[in-house]
């Protein structure tokens, strides 16, 4: 596997919670990031980052390699996973 797989979430987030699963079910080697966890300058660079794959800082941003898919879109996650390994 290239890249590795980082996923910007929030802890209270449904979604961002169902994305984890999905990758840990898969067995991927990924990062995660809660941004709500961070506070002050860790945050503001989380957000910068954020905001580089998704302009409209939404949770979950998931980057695979050169790929981002936003929300919890299982199939594309699993298509951008495969295509990844």
């Amino acid at each position: 596997m290239g890249d590795k797989v980082k996923l910007y979430a929030l802890s209270t987030c449904g979604h961002c919670k169902r994305t984890k699963e999905l990758l840990q079910n898969k067995g991927v080697d990924y990062d995660v990031t809660d941004v709500d966890q961070l506070e002050g300058e860790e945050r503001q660079e989380a957000i910068e980052e954020v905001k580089q794959y998704n302009p409209s800082l939404s949770f979950p941003t998931l980057v695979i390699g050169d790929k981002c898919i936003v929300g919890y879109k299982k199939d594309e996650i699993e298509e951008a996973l495969q295509e990844h390994v």
